[in-house]
């Protein structure tokens, strides 16, 4: 839990996507890859009491918590209980352009408001010894230069933020859905390798399409790191030779049946809390992507696992479609 937390690679928060369920079958694939959080509204946590969007298993670290919200003193009091759960960084989201987020105003809108943002930053970084690093876009609307780009770096940068993470894509906050706005604004990759050229000191992570090895390493030649997103969900075995390849971990790259007989425990032990399976099973579905087998294993997943009894027996026989790979 320090400043040297090894961002290199990442999973990026993904709303409906990365939750405690989905983290742990993600740990079981790379266990050095940075893991996100959805986002957590820091006033739910603060004035709602909602703390059961904190807990998490242990075996999920490194995990950092990310926040949305705008005010500098309910910030600092969300980011103090992410210390006090143990979380290994504390992000604040200046890049989701949902219309329930804007309501709040909150989320990519605030890249409107560096100053907030700084001030922001500056109220986590009191409260806590934990990293707090930032999530944006490059732009929002028709904001789109790198001038305002380097703007907001450079005031955010004042308050103390050393760590960017950076969705190479302009957020819509009008006429784009949140689905569109992951896939219509053009990717600038080069706006990102910009920043930091002029921002040496400064990490730089890359968000935003990455999909294969040759473009992780691409990017690397120009970034501190890369962050995966939908990639990460969609084909999660895309993680399983990560702490080969950058975090200078040789033990042997897992096989998919192995991961999926690593995850049973955990599943039979979230059944007996009463966890549905396709709670869990919804993380699991593009483990073989790509593979003989791969339209069954899903299929049957998705059909069986919504049973209210459905357990541990539905993922075995399930594996019979396409194990062995």
């Amino acid at each position: 839990m320090s400043a040297s937390l090894n961002r290199k690679i990442s999973v990026a928060p993904m709303m409906d996507w990365t939750d405690r369920h989905c983290r742990h079958f993600l740990r079981l694939i790379s266990k050095h890859s940075l893991l996100y959080t959805e986002m957590v509204n820091a006033m739910a946590l603060v004035r709602g009491n909602a703390l059961h969007l904190l807990e998490f298993n242990d075996s999920e670290h490194p995990l950092a918590l990310q926040l949305g919200g705008n005010d500098p003193a309910v910030l600092a009091d969300a980011a103090k209980l992410g210390e006090e759960y143990a979380y290994d960084e504390i992000n604040l989201n200046v890049g989701c352009p949902s219309d329930r987020v804007q309501s709040g105003h909150f989320g990519a809108c605030l890249m409107l408001q560096p100053e907030l943002v700084r001030d922001c930053v500056v109220a986590m970084q009191d409260a806590v010894a934990l990293p707090v690093t930032v999530k944006c876009r490059i732009g929002v609307d028709r904001e789109e230069s790198y001038d305002f780009l380097k703007n907001f770096v450079t005031i955010v940068g004042e308050g103390g933020c050393k760590t960017f993470i950076v969705h190479a894509r302009n957020a819509w906050l009008h006429g784009l859905s949140p689905k569109e706005n992951r896939n219509i604004p053009p990717l600038r990759y080069d706006l990102v390798y910009q920043l930091k050229q002029e921002f040496p000191d400064v990490e730089i992570i890359i968000n935003g399409g990455i999909k294969t090895y040759q473009e992780i390493n691409e990017h690397l030649q120009y970034v501190d790191g890369v962050m995966l997103g939908r990639e990460a969900y969609h084909n999660p075995y895309i993680l399983s030779e990560m702490d080969q390849q950058y975090f200078n971990d040789q033990h042997a790259v897992p096989t998919r049946d192995a991961i999926v007989q690593a995850m049973l425990p955990y599943i039979q032990q979230q059944r007996e809390s009463d966890v549905f399976l396709n709670h869990m099973t919804r993380h699991m579905l593009g483990l073989y992507h790509a593979q003989p087998g791969a339209r069954l294993w899903r299929r049957y997943l998705s059909e069986h696992a919504v049973k209210p009894d459905a357990g541990t027996d539905v993922v075995q026989q399930a594996l019979l479609f396409c194990g062995s790979r």
